[in-house]
């Protein structure tokens, strides 16, 4: 007899994400899928693992607020941990981008990779490999990436003010 893990994918929260900045309207898992690159069954698939594991309510399409922030406040930096890399062209993240950069002075800029972005910085791999472009069409959504990378990588006030930032945005 085998024995079936579920685990969180870093699409998961990215797909958590993307129902917060839309609001929860009644959303299509292909409109979705599109708009954070990701395939149908990606999201179905996912959606599978959310409600399994308590972060989308079981008989619909409602982001479970208070577990996805107690994940993203306690958990998101050991499950998903990233260093600062090398310095790369991308697009600003962390405390080098709006809401954090008004509230966080710093010497060093943190970017996505992405050849297309207009930052220097040293490079942050972000939680799923489409996120770079799904952010550029929804500022809401790169906002929500931009905090949880500074959870991700930032130092104790930072992610206190990231965490701050967070509550207000998803526990509405």
């Amino acid at each position: 007899m085998s024995i079936k893990t579920i685990q969180i994918k870093p699409q998961d929260i990215l797909l958590l994400l993307k129902l917060i900045s839309i609001n929860e309207q009644a959303w299509k898992q292909k409109a979705v899928a599109d708009a954070i690159g990701i395939s149908q069954s990606e999201v179905s698939e996912s959606v599978v693992r959310l409600k399994y594991s308590g972060l989308l309510h079981p008989r619909g399409k409602k982001v479970m607020r208070l577990a996805l922030m107690d994940v993203l406040q306690f958990g998101v930096k050991y499950i998903f941990p990233q260093k600062p890399g090398a310095v790369v062209r991308g697009i600003p993240t962390s405390h080098s981008a709006s809401p954090l950069k008004e509230q966080i002075q710093s010497s060093e800029e943190y970017v996505w990779p992405y050849a297309k972005g207009s930052s220097k910085g040293h490079g942050i791999i972000p939680l799923y490999s489409s996120v770079p472009k799904a952010a550029l069409q929804d500022n809401l959504l790169y906002e929500l990436l931009i905090l949880v990378d500074a959870i991700r990588v930032g130092r104790a006030r930072e992610r206190e003010i990231a965490i701050k930032e967070l509550k207000q945005r998803i526990l509405l």
